[in-house]
């Protein structure tokens, strides 16, 4: 397993990883997108593991 690179793109002021490791495969932290959509982002989390 290779080093994981990570990039940080900004969007609307909120900082979104995005973690690679053969440019390849990219993930995006969804916790990240979760703080944009909430101020709860674990209840954002539920709702998502939900449907």
């Amino acid at each position: 397993m290779g080093k994981v690179i990570k990039d940080t793109p900004h969007a609307n002021g909120i900082d979104i990883c995005i973690y690679t490791q053969d440019f390849e495969n990219e993930f995006i932290s969804l916790t990240d997108i979760a703080r944009y959509k909430s101020e709860d982002p674990a209840a954002v989390i539920q709702n998502w593991m939900r449907n």
